[in-house]
């Protein structure tokens, strides 16, 4: 009666449902540990790009420090890349300064979506084994229990013995089934805080650049203006 020897013996079908179990709980597994070095890579990036850009009063240096490296950037520094450039880039072709925030605020929300799509990946994956998972442990479970009921039609006289062994190698893919789930919806519930918490820095730095670069607009229309 030992868990070995009950997966080993248990039907085909329950069998199956132990190796999809097994499965779901490896590849959730590895999501996970993909998703912790991520966030906390991309809050240590976050918190190194906001020190030294709040720290420095050289707009235009940090940004010729970012193009020398523009494959390898990531969250805030994509962010304040994609608004400064187009930033630069309207300011060439017009004096409008309603048309330059409006385009580099579009272009930073723009680079706030992409960082979005690329921190939220693989996050409908464990809400799809956390919610799936005990219901198809259920299955296996009813399927087993349904063998062993239907083998007793085959007896004169049933026994707890006869019984016990079907049903606990039926109740194990339940609790393989737990097994996969409950890390699962744990680890997605606590992404999904730290995904929005990311996110949220990502659109305050947003804003708070936007005034920024607005303060820069008007400084560049101010001799125009005492003229």
């Amino acid at each position: 009666m030992s868990i070995l020897n009950l997966v080993l013996h248990a039907s085909p079908v329950v069998q199956f449902v132990m190796a999809i179990l097994a499965l779901a709980s490896v590849m959730s597994w590895g999501v996970i540990g993909i998703k912790l070095l991520q966030l906390r890579r991309a809050r240590a990036s976050a918190e190194e790009f906001e020190h030294d850009f709040w720290g420095s009063s050289d707009i235009s240096g940090t940004y010729s420090k970012l193009t020398m490296r523009r494959g390898t950037l990531d969250g805030l520094e994509r962010i304040f890349e994609a608004g400064f450039s187009e930033f630069g880039r309207l300011r060439r072709k017009t004096k409008n300064d309603e048309i330059i925030m409006d385009g580099s605020g579009r272009a930073m929300r723009i680079a706030v979506a992409r960082e979005a799509d690329v921190i939220e990946q693989h996050l409908p994956f464990l809400a799809t084994v956390g919610s799936i998972s005990p219901y198809i442990g259920l299955f296996g479970t009813v399927w087993g229990i349904m063998n062993s009921f239907t083998a007793l039609g085959n007896v004169q006289q049933a026994t707890l013995a006869m019984v016990a062994p079907g049903i606990a190698e039926a109740l194990i893919a339940t609790a393989i089934g737990l097994f996969a789930a409950i890390p699962a919806v744990i680890f997605y519930n606590r992404f999904s805080t730290d995904v929005d918490r990311l996110l949220n820095r990502y659109d305050n730095f947003s804003d708070e650049f936007s005034t920024v670069l607005q303060r820069q607009a008007i400084r560049r229309n101010q001799p125009e203006t005492e003229s």
